[in-house]
């Protein structure tokens, strides 16, 4: 047993990474594992001033994102991507040991990872089935699982499925939590949602201390490299994290490429990138819908398709050895033998259509 074994906090020897497409695969070729966006819209960023420490919070910035988002600035906190937000949430709210968190699967799987990470408990309520098959939040359980939980994260829309929550459902779940813990709704793909603006649940704040939403300019605005994302949430919360949070979270250009991309010009470049992205996945919908390997493809309003298939692991296999990478979920909770393929550019769609079966 090596000296990092032998001391390393105890409930990390039974923890699994999280397996990120680019961890667990990668190399030449077309990318589509990735849910990230096929070119970036935006400017490229300025390299001055790389001999200063950046600012703990920009106001450039998280003023550019408040305006965007249609929130008040004191309820922005921006981080290295909502990965880093979610595992502060945590980090601030749970007490090892004893606080949990609720996750309905199958869903985003750093918000177990990151719990566990912490010695948090995790709590899982999965998604249900309504009248038209779609899997929907299970609000009754998860309101009797409430005890112990300090944080409840929802993804609206869906990773892996790619569907919307009931609004109606989140709103009244929102309701009947109260003060018995944060409901953090996950909007990484809202900018994909048809009128995003109405759809986010960022313009309830002012209604509900409980709530916290998180977004990141990693999907739709085609940043991923950079690694920012947003907490929006009322002062009280951004305050505690705040204390929490990296002296000098973000790198300056981190900083200087993300204000850019919140510009006027550049927003406007990304709504036609994600315009172009949404027909292009909606024509893949077609044409794999007529597939006989297409067991099953699951609606989408995000920039990726689920799939169920005969056999994901061959499938996926066959893919990567002609030069194009999907996603493997059937690891996900009641997702056995699927596959969820990113919309990327149109040549990289075509490329995709010519290799799969």
């Amino acid at each position: 047993m090596s000296i990092a074994e032998q001391l390393q906090r105890q409930h990390l020897a039974a923890l699994t990474p999280y397996a990120s497409a680019r961890r667990s695969m990668s190399g030449d070729g077309i990318w589509l594992n990735a849910n990230e966006a096929p070119y970036t819209p935006s400017v490229d960023a300025q390299g001055d001033m790389l001999n200063r420490y950046p600012s703990f919070q920009s106001d450039r910035l998280n003023g550019a994102y408040a305006a965007y988002a249609g929130v008040a600035i004191e309820q922005v906190l921006s981080c290295r991507g909502s990965d880093e937000a979610i595992d502060l949430l945590i980090r601030s709210f749970c007490e090892p040991g004893r606080d949990g968190i609720m996750i309905t699967t199958p869903t985003y799987g750093m918000y177990a990872i990151s719990a566990q990470t912490q010695g948090a408990k995790v709590i899982d309520v999965p998604l249900v089935a309504d009248g038209d098959g779609d899997l929907q939040l299970n609000t009754k359980a998860m309101l009797a699982a409430l005890d112990g939980v300090k944080l409840v994260f929802i993804c609206q829309p869906s990773n892996p499925l790619g569907n919307r929550v009931d609004r109606k459902a989140l709103q009244a779940f929102i309701e009947a939590v109260g003060s018995r813990a944060l409901v953090i709704v996950d909007e990484a793909y809202i900018e994909f949602v048809d009128d995003s603006t109405q759809a986010s649940a960022a313009q309830w704040l002012n209604d509900y201390p409980q709530l916290v939403v998180l977004r990141t300019l990693s999907k739709a605005f085609g940043l991923a490299a950079i690694r920012c994302g947003f907490a929006l949430a009322n002062t009280d919360i951004i305050e505690v994290l705040r204390k929490v949070i990296a002296p000098y979270p973000m790198p300056q250009p981190s900083l200087q490429a993300a204000t850019a991309a919140l510009s006027t010009t550049n927003i406007a470049r990304m709504q036609a990138l994600v315009a172009e992205t949404k027909a292009l996945r909606d024509d893949f919908i077609q044409w794999v819908s007529r597939r006989p390997w297409a067991l099953k493809v699951w609606p989408s309003v995000t920039n990726f398709v689920l799939i169920s298939v005969p056999d994901a692991t061959q499938l996926v296999s066959n893919c990567a050895a002609n030069g194009v990478l999907i996603r493997n979920q059937s690891a996900q909770r009641g997702l056995n033998n699927t596959v969820r393929v990113s919309i990327g550019s149109a040549t990289e769609m075509q490329k995709l259509m010519e290799v799969l079966p």
